[in-house]
């Protein structure tokens, strides 16, 4: 028998909710959601059925952009990438510095 993982510790609050519900009434996928916020897609449903946040209403303004989101691999690349050009660019800055002086 394997062990859990451990909780993420991401809890979402009432402005969440609102936000997530905003989000659900524009059209967006349960899992894109989830994915926004970080959390398990069962407290997405949780929020779309009501069983949470029952009383909060749906935020319809200044909501993220709609998913789909990029996975972690694809994020991490995207940061290693801008890394890279980060140092290409400090690079170049260092050979214009040494050629005016």
């Amino acid at each position: 028998m394997g062990s859990r993982a451990k909780t993420s510790g991401i809890s979402l609050s009432a402005k969440d909710a609102a936000i997530a519900k905003g989000m659900l009434a524009r059209g967006d996928r349960q899992h894109d959601v989830a994915a926004w916020f970080g959390v398990n897609g069962g407290r997405i449903a949780e929020i779309s059925t009501g069983m949470r946040f029952s009383r909060v209403k749906a935020q319809h303004d200044d909501l993220p952009p709609a998913g789909p989101y990029p996975a972690g691999k694809v994020a991490l690349e995207a940061v290693t990438a801008l890394a890279a050009a980060r140092a290409a660019l400090a690079n170049a800055e260092a050979m214009i510095q040494r050629s005016i002086r």
